[in-house]
């Protein structure tokens, strides 16, 4: 029995989507806080009022993350994508499933390296946190970003909409 791909997301994946970017956004942008309470901490001083509130919203928003993201990961394995247009180039597809799969391992490494060094002083997730992971995020945000553009402006196919409509 084969199963037929949808032609849109669900209502619940794009809540979950467009959620998590904010959330990801959010402690992409705002991460100085927390940065400051750690180096606090490895200083042997108390952070500041402000800095661990601020630390602690950016821990907080990281857990939610890794929930919504589980969350993401089992309706996607339940519910399907909608199919590639016949526009995108083969090797374009597969570095679309490529990039898609490495977003979702993100959803979980980012949070569970930061929750290692924040929680239990594990440098090295700390390194891998704040060093290669942060930064294939953000590369991937740029790509996603720019991959949605070239589809609608170029190819002038209706990906977007999948995402913001229905």
């Amino acid at each position: 029995m084969s199963v037929i791909a949808p032609t849109s997301y669900s209502l619940l994946q794009k809540a979950l989507h467009w959620t998590m970017a904010l959330l990801i956004l959010f402690n992409l942008i705002f991460s100085d806080a927390m940065e400051e309470a750690v180096e606090a901490y490895e200083r042997g001083e108390v952070p500041s009022p402000a800095d661990l509130s601020s630390a602690n919203i950016h821990a907080y928003v990281g857990i939610a993350v890794l929930c919504l993201g589980l969350i993401r990961l089992a309706v996607r394995l339940t519910r399907g994508a909608p199919a590639a247009p016949a526009e995108e180039p083969p090797v374009l597809r597969l570095a679309s499933k490529i990039a898609h799969g490495t977003f979702y391992a993100l959803f979980v490494l980012l949070p569970l390296s930061g929750i290692g060094k924040y929680y239990f002083g594990n440098e090295i997730a700390g390194e891998l946190h704040g060093g290669p992971l942060k930064l294939l995020m953000w590369v991937l945000i740029v790509v996603h970003i720019a991959a949605v553009l070239v589809h609608q402006f170029y190819w002038k196919t209706p990906v977007a909409q999948r995402m913001t409509k229905g």
